[in-house]
């Protein structure tokens, strides 16, 4: 319409309804493009107001799963030196306490990860879009650093796990597991943290087998620098945790609103 209407006003040298249409033209083009760009830029803002919040939400588990591998890693090593106490004639526990603590000196936690909105926005190139420096730099740092998983498979595959399994009898295994093994914590239950695994329990198992058992540990030559070695294992991974990184920690913490104001 335009077009044509410009065409007959050229042949009729109409030079001012030329110019006018001219303008409305190049008016319209602009426009449209303008449009074009505000619908795109509103795109843009609402994923990354999605992104942002996803993001905010896997890290608050994180927050939740770093905090809860603090505390399991300090009950293990409260047994771990309990136990080693017995071993070096320091204490002298019962047999059953003193087989709880060595077998809470084996036990790990892995550390469920949640990174899938990371994983999203690095695979597409839109890391960008997280505009707070903090989430963002807090979100490359976590999701990077192997650490993590370099604690839960050092405790996995520690000598002193392996030679625990492979001197104690398989019922009373069975009976640690049993009554003296994880308590379930619900994700985000801060609560629940504390004393997952270091709380009061008894072995429902014989006397004789409970002895045994406990006779067979102390008597193993290894299981003293195996356990030595675990002990150091869980001190460094705890300094790593707290003391190498507080900026991580302490980011996690503001995130999960955790930080004292």
């Amino acid at each position: 319409m335009i077009l044509r209407r410009l065409s007959e006003h050229v042949k009729a040298q109409n030079w001012f309804a030329v110019g006018l249409d001219f303008v409305i033209v190049v008016a319209g083009v602009f426009l449209g493009t303008q449009v074009s760009i505000w619908n795109e830029e509103r795109e843009t803002h609402a994923r990354a107001n999605v992104f942002t919040a996803r993001l905010a939400d896997d890290l608050r588990a994180e927050a939740w799963g770093y905090e809860y591998l603090i505390a399991y890693n300090e009950d293990v090593l409260a047994n771990a030196e309990r136990t080693l106490a017995a071993l070096s004639g320091e204490a002298a526990p019962s047999d059953e306490a003193f087989l709880i603590g060595a077998y809470r000196a084996t036990q790990y936690k892995y550390s469920d990860r949640h990174r899938a909105s990371y994983d999203e926005l690095v695979s597409t190139g839109e890391i960008n879009l997280i505009a707070d420096e903090k989430l963002r730099e807090t979100a490359m740092l976590v999701f990077t650093t192997p650490l993590l998983d370099v604690i839960s498979e050092e405790a996995k595959f520690s000598e002193y796990r392996q030679l625990f399994r492979e001197t104690v009898s398989a019922p009373v295994q069975r009976a640690l597991l049993r009554r003296c093994g994880d308590r379930t914590v619900t994700l985000g239950d801060y609560d629940a943290i504390a004393g997952s695994l270091d709380y009061a329990c008894t072995l429902d198992a014989p006397a004789e087998a409970i002895a045994a058992a406990a006779n067979a540990l102390r008597s193993n030559q290894r299981t003293l620098p195996a356990l030595q070695r675990r002990f150091a294992d869980i001190e460094t991974a705890l300094t790593d945790l707290v003391a190498n990184n507080q900026t991580v920690l302490g980011n996690l913490r503001d995130i999960a609103g955790r930080n004292a104001p």
